[in-house]
């Protein structure tokens, strides 16, 4: 996400709805993830099925608004098998902020 106003409107429109806020603080939370995430020894993110289960929301819901982050560049995912891992894209983020600042 560069400086220019069409990703900053991008990205404010993807933390604008207070899912994606939560789903973005579980992500930077972390925390262990499920007992598949480990028998699989993943650490670098959640699986989408540990943000399901975080956020308390459904999946096709989940996924709806994990569509939505990726597309904004705030957070990776990446599919390894039957699994969709996902982390927060802390380098955008920061852009985001520091775009943000300088348009206001």
């Amino acid at each position: 996400m560069v400086g220019s106003s069409n990703n900053l409107d991008t990205g404010l429109h993807a933390i604008a709805d207070p899912t994606r806020r939560r789903i973005l603080a579980v992500l930077k939370r972390g925390g262990t993830a499920s007992a598949a995430a480990q028998a699989l020894g993943k650490h670098a993110g959640l699986c989408a099925g540990d943000v399901e289960q975080r956020v308390h929301l459904s999946q096709s819901t989940i996924s709806h608004h994990m569509a939505i982050l990726v597309k904004a560049g705030l957070v990776d995912a990446v599919k390894q098998g039957q699994w969709r891992w996902y982390r927060r894209n802390e380098t955008a983020l920061r852009r985001l902020v520091k775009s943000l600042r300088s348009q206001l």
